[in-house]
C-alpha cells in the first residue's frame, strides 16, 4: 500500500444540506407549543382532580356526621325500645290490675244493689204501719193526733167509739213549715196496729170528689219506681 491515499471527497449527504438547516429553527417552537398544551391540560385535570377530592373529602366529612348521627338516632330508638318495653310491661300489668279491680268493682256493685234492696225492703216494712193525711187545715196550736181523730169522724164517717179505741206510735206533721205557703203539710200517722190501718185506709172511698187525701207511705224510690210503672198499669188498664 502507497503512504498517501487521496483524501475521499465528502458525500452529499454527509454535508450539512440548507433544507435541514432551515427547517430545524421552525421545528422547536412547535414542540415547546405543544409541551406547553399537554402541560396546561395536566394541569386542567389536575385542578379538576384536586376539585373533584374537595368534593369526596367534604362528602365524606358529610357521610361521617351522616354516620355519627344515624349511630346517635339508633342510641335513640335502642333506648326508646327498651322504655316501650317497660311501658309495655307496666301497661299489662296495670290492666292485670284493672280487670281484677273491675271483677271486684262489679262483685260490690251487686253486693251495694242487694244492700240497698235489702234497706228498701225494711223501710217499706217499716212504713208498713203508716197513713198519710193530706189537705187536712194546719194551725200553730194544733194537736195531730187530735187533727186526725177529728178527721176521721167528720170525713172517713168512722164512729168515735171506732175512733176512740185506735192507737198511734206517732202522728207529725211532714216536713217544715214554710211562712210564705199556705198549702197544710201532710200529717204521717204510724198505727200500732195493721188491722187498724186497714180498717181506716177502707174508708178511704169517702174522701172521693174532695180536695182530701189518704194514701200508703213508701220510700223515695219506690215511688219512683211506682211513677215510672204507673204509665205501664193505665195503658194495660185501658187495654182490658
Amino acid at each position: 500500500m502507497s503512504p498517501s491515499r487521496k483524501a475521499k471527497k465528502p458525500r452529499s449527504s454527509d454535508s450539512p444540506s440548507l433544507t435541514d438547516s432551515s427547517s430545524s429553527p421552525t421545528s422547536t417552537p412547535t414542540k415547546t407549543n405543544c409541551c406547553s398544551e399537554i402541560l396546561l391540560s395536566i394541569n386542567e385535570r389536575l385542578s379538576n382532580l384536586d376539585s373533584r377530592l374537595s368534593l369526596i373529602e367534604v362528602l365524606h366529612k358529610e357521610f361521617q356526621n351522616l354516620r355519627h348521627s344515624l349511630e346517635y338516632s339508633q342510641q335513640q330508638v335502642d333506648s326508646l325500645t327498651e322504655e316501650n318495653k317497660s311501658f309495655k310491661s307496666s301497661v299489662d300489668s296495670l290492666t292485670a290490675k284493672l280487670s281484677t279491680v273491675t271483677t271486684q268493682l262489679t262483685s260490690v256493685t251487686a253486693e251495694n244493689k242487694a244492700m240497698q234492696e235489702t234497706i228498701l225492703d225494711l223501710q217499706s216494712r217499716s212504713m208498713r204501719d203508716n197513713l198519710i193525711f193530706s189537705g187536712i187545715p194546719e194551725s200553730s196550736t194544733e194537736d195531730p193526733e187530735k187533727s186526725v181523730k177529728d178527721f176521721m169522724v167528720n170525713q172517713l164517717k168512722l164512729t168515735p167509739g171506732t175512733v176512740e179505741h185506735i192507737t198511734f206510735h206517732r202522728v207529725h206533721r211532714l216536713g217544715q213549715k214554710l211562712h210564705n205557703s199556705t198549702r197544710p203539710r201532710p200529717i204521717i200517722v204510724k198505727f200500732e196496729h195493721f188491722k187498724q190501718k186497714v180498717l181506716v185506709q177502707r174508708q178511704g172511698r169517702q174522701l172521693k170528689g174532695t180536695h182530701y187525701g189518704l194514701n200508703d207511705q213508701f220510700p223515695q224510690e219506690i215511688i219512683r219506681r211506682r211513677k215510672l210503672l204507673f204509665p205501664i198499669r193505665k195503658t194495660m188498664i185501658s187495654q182490658d
